[in-house]
């Protein structure tokens, strides 16, 4: 087998693991995709509590009936220019998993478009920028039509954020009611 045979063979085998259904959202410009699996729900951007000596990018928590949910901004998580809350902007609640436990976090994200069917053949790995680069939270880049998707592994986006911690000190510093505790 030729080089770029046994190449071309691994690409299909790393790549029909990627394959299936995405949800797709934007910020700024750019479009990304989630495994369809790992969202539980959208919902409307919605009043958040900031939650003390958080990293900038834990905008905080909300209650999302009855549950504690932290939120993370996924701009700034990313670096990103920060930008006006419109009607468009919405939290993700994906489940993610850290330390054998599962939880469920919200990430703001500007709009969501669409949840698209990729096949293994639309998905390439991750391009490499070099040792300064960290990519690992890519897990491919989605060709759809003329535009591409980068699709992400939220566990491994998420994965240096303490959620459970953000949600535990909102939970003990008594920071988040639920609205018939407010009233």
């Amino acid at each position: 087998m030729t080089e770029t045979m046994v190449k071309q063979n691994q690409e299909i085998r790393s790549s029909q693991g990627k394959e299936g259904k995405y949800l797709t959202f934007a910020l700024g410009p750019e479009e990304y995709g989630l495994e369809i699996l790992t969202v539980r729900e959208i919902i409307g951007y919605m009043d958040i509590t900031a939650v003390p000596q958080t990293p900038d990018y834990v905008k905080g928590v909300i209650n999302l009936r009855g549950q504690v949910i932290p939120v993370v901004d996924l701009r700034a998580k990313f670096g990103m220019a920060t930008a006006e809350t419109t009607d468009q902007t919405c939290i993700i609640v994906v489940e993610i998993r850290q330390d054998d436990r599962r939880i469920n976090t919200g990430i703001v994200v500007d709009n969501v478009k669409e949840v698209q069917d990729i096949k293994a053949g639309q998905i390439e790995d991750a391009p490499q920028f070099g040792a300064d680069v960290d990519t690992e939270f890519i897990l491919g880049m989605g060709k759809v039509g003329d535009t591409v998707k980068i699709l992400l592994d939220i566990d491994k986006v998420l994965s240096h954020v303490d959620v459970a911690g953000v949600k535990q000190k909102a939970v003990s510093e008594n920071q988040v009611r639920t609205p018939e505790e407010r009233a």
